[in-house]
């Protein structure tokens, strides 16, 4: 769920053994497919992410329907050391929103409900959110207040939220609208629950058996399903597991695994493929619908929101009109990316598990090299170099902050499992990887060459900074 992130101040900001990688890079179904320039700098790429444990997992990328790069980086379980394959299965996240938006407009399709239908009308019991539409909650403009929130005080310990125990909550708490009805924009994984919830209501069957049974089995996506593992204590054995080192990550993830409709599928490259194909079959879905699935929802006022049924939508000069969704939960970052005007698919799927916490979503690189672009060169150094900047920094005001190295990379660090990532953009000046607006750290140096200073700059939010080095 994309609104799973670490909330920190810029206050806070200022103050294990693997077998030989090589083993763990393999290619799938590549007797169809041309090694050629595009396939040598993209295996570049994720090589290069992968020896530095920025990436691990899956990719499939495709051209006019033909798939020109498909490989696996790293392993699908840490305690086993198991590699990744082509048919492992990786938690898609909010990728999952299209396919739950999708099964709107198939139920729309059937003259089971209508697009302008209130949410009333099939959750009566949430009647006091008046006005709102099945339109404004696949398009993130109901205004109804996020989930997570009810479920921070007076729930027990160990004990999984269903989608059951949310639509109660929000009855019987009755949390404020943050807007009215499409006012504004406000990306709401709680809409997509509802309408998980509509689709149930509507059909009669649960939310798994009406994507199985109309989307997964007619496209044959035989890996691809509704599943929640940390619930169901299933085996799972073709699962790409994430490695959650921090407490807190296992917690959420256990609290939330059984909450369906903004996230919940799991799937595979080959199966999303299967589905990104399907999207530009005309015998699967019409023009018209196609259409209405990448139409630009806009707000009362006129303002376009640039999101679809389920979609991104973004028009580039260079790539033409774009369609994605990206996926963001403990463990997994994950794309899938389809570039209208030159039918060109990006399909990327990572679980972290080593556990480092370097997760990269490399998408710009990706489209350059699709396009024959060049990449700008990316900064490496050495431990060696690395090391120097390791150590206690203190702030004017006495507050003192721990920057460490691990993995290839220095990290500031606030707990001994809650620290970000310091990526280089020189020899000396660092970015705060995930924050923006961004966040630099510029290490200054003594004649010697050793370490005396850092200046932390955020200049859009008027952040200049000193800390000192402390001396061993």
């Amino acid at each position: 769920m994309n609104n799973y992130l670490f909330s920190i101040s810029i206050v806070m900001l200022c103050n294990i053994f693997l077998p030989a990688k090589s083993q763990h890079i393999k290619p799938d179904n590549q007797h169809n497919i041309q090694f050629n320039n595009k396939y040598y700098r993209l295996d570049s790429l994720y090589s290069e992410l992968y020896k530095y444990d920025e990436f691990n997992g899956n990719v499939l990328i495709a051209e006019h329907g033909k798939i020109i790069f498909n490989k696996q980086y790293g392993i699908a379980n840490k305690s086993d050391l198991s590699p990744l394959t082509g048919q492992s299965s990786f938690y898609l996240a909010s990728v999952t929103k299209q396919f739950t938006a999708y099964a709107m407009l198939l139920l729309e399709k059937m003259h089971l409900l209508s697009f302008n239908d209130e949410l009333s009308k099939f959750l009566p019991e949430l009647g006091f959110y008046k006005g709102v539409t099945i339109n404004q909650l696949i398009h993130h403009t109901s205004g109804i207040p996020d989930y997570v929130g009810l479920f921070d005080k007076d729930w027990p310990n160990g004990k999984t939220v269903s989608n059951t125990d949310v639509i109660k909550r929000l009855a019987k708490m009755k949390p404020q609208a943050l807007f009215a009805p499409n006012e504004k924009w406000q990306y709401s994984n709680t809409g997509y629950l509802l309408l998980a919830a509509i689709v149930e209501k509507v059909s009669g069957q649960s939310f798994s058996q009406f994507l199985a049974e109309h989307i997964f089995t007619p496209l044959k996506m035989d890996q691809t399903g509704v599943l929640s593992p940390y619930t169901d204590n299933s085996a799972h054995p073709a699962i790409a597991w994430p490695f959650l080192e921090d407490a807190s990550d296992r917690d959420y993830v256990k609290k939330f695994d059984s909450i369906y409709g903004p996230g919940r599928i799991y799937s595979t490259v080959n199966d999303l493929f299967l589905w990104d194909r399907a999207l530009n079959n005309p015998g699967w879905i019409s023009p018209a619908e196609k259409k209405l699935l990448y139409t630009n929802w806009q707000l009362n006022g006129g303002k376009s929101t640039n999101y679809g049924y389920g979609w991104f939508l973004e028009k580039d000069s260079t790539y033409g009109q774009i369609v994605y969704h990206g996926g963001s939960w403990p463990g997994y970052l994950t794309l899938l990316e389809r570039h209208l005007r030159d039918d060109k698919t990006i399909i990327i799927l990572q679980n972290d598990a080593k556990g480092t916490g370097k997760r990269r979503l490399p998408k710009q690189e990706t489209q350059k090299i699709l396009y024959d672009l060049p990449l700008e060169s990316t900064v490496r150094l050495p431990d060696s170099t690395l090391q120097k900047y390791t150590g206690t920094y203190i702030s004017e005001k006495g507050k003192t902050s721990e920057i460490v190295l691990l993995h290839r990379s220095i990290w500031i660090q606030f707990s001994p499992t809650t620290r970000f990532e310091l990526m280089p953009a020189t020899e000396t000046k660092f970015i705060v990887n995930g924050f923006y607006p961004e966040v630099s750290y510029n290490f200054i140096l003594a004649d010697d060459g050793s370490v005396e200073k850092c200046r932390i700059l955020q200049p859009e939010e008027g952040v200049d900074r000193i800390t000192v080095k402390k001396k061993p």
